[in-house]
């Protein structure tokens, strides 16, 4: 049940106290928690959860709380040149009164927020206001009767060369640049489907001669003998065994009947014609068996 305007109370919901008409709806004075009952009124902020109905009087605003800064400088140079630019002042012929007025008006607008920050500002206003009284005072001659340099020249200087560095740096700034105008395309390309045999490890060829020895050594006789055993021979032997055919099983090129010592020999021989590329060692994939093939194609 809602309250009429006019009524002095309500039962409904606990005892109300005298109601009175405000703008923009009617507010009930009180209730006897404390709160206040409104009624057709828009809240204009809401604190904890509770709707406010008009602005706190004893709200505390920090006097550095809002601030607006229409330009941004990022120095004194920077302060002066947009005065001068502002105003289609020569740059060779500054007013020095006119833009020295301008520019403490801003340095005392800075005081007042920024102490620190007016400083570097301060030191600028000291120089302008020493070339101004240098150009009051009546010009002096130099020594050897020419004469004496605009006091304003040095100053001209600065300026010129601040607007060329800053000019150039808004056009490196208007440059595209990656990661801000525009992405590096990256394009995968598929890679040949030609097969690509993996390097035979030298642990790998180490272990299927072990294999071999092992072998040679269950099958030895006890027959004490000595042989002439020549590595060029059993070069030979390997490539006349190659001939024809395209790949051949490394332990197929070792005949285990006849000892150690031919063995041996036949490896020796095999490294040899690997250092001077007449054959190659490969295999289909690691731990597969090893395969040996020649190097070049016979006429």
């Amino acid at each position: 049940m809602r309250p009429r305007p006019g009524d002095a109370g309500c039962a409904a919901g606990g005892r109300v106290g005298s109601a009175r008409v405000a703008e923009g709806g009617v507010e009930l004075a009180g209730r006897d928690d404390g709160m206040p009952l409104v009624v057709d009124q828009v809240a204009v902020a809401r604190l904890y959860g509770e709707p406010l109905f008009r602005m706190p009087t004893d709200l505390y605003i920090p006097p550095d709380a809002l601030e607006v800064f229409l330009e941004a400088f990022e120095g004194p140079l920077d302060l002066l040149l947009y005065l001068i630019r502002r105003q289609n002042f020569n740059i060779l012929d500054i007013p020095l009164a006119s833009v020295t007025r301008q520019y403490l008006d801003y340095v005392d607008q800075i005081r007042r927020h920024n102490l620190e920050l007016a400083s570097e500002y301060l030191l600028m206003a000291a120089m302008l206001i020493e070339i101004k009284s240098r150009m009051l005072l009546p010009p002096k001659k130099s020594a050897d009767g020419g004469e004496v340099e605009d006091p304003r020249a040095e100053l001209v200087r600065r300026l010129v060369e601040y607007e060329q560095i800053k000019l150039g740096a808004a056009q490196l700034d208007a440059l595209p640049q990656l990661g801000r105008d525009f992405l590096r395309a990256q394009v995968h390309i598929e890679q040949s489907l030609a097969p690509r045999w993996p390097e035979v490890q030298a642990d790998e060829l180490r272990l299927a001669w072990l294999d071999i020895l092992q072998r040679a050594k269950n099958n030895r006789h006890h027959v004490i003998s000595r042989e002439q055993l020549s590595v060029r021979e059993h070069m030979s032997i390997v490539l006349r065994r190659l001939q024809g055919q395209r790949f051949v099983e490394f332990h197929d090129l070792f005949d285990t009947t006849r000892g150690v010592p031919v063995l041996v020999v036949t490896f020796i021989a095999m490294l040899e014609l690997s250092r001077e590329h007449l054959l190659e060692v490969t295999q289909a994939e690691a731990f597969a068996p090893i395969y040996v093939r020649l190097a070049y194609t016979p006429s």
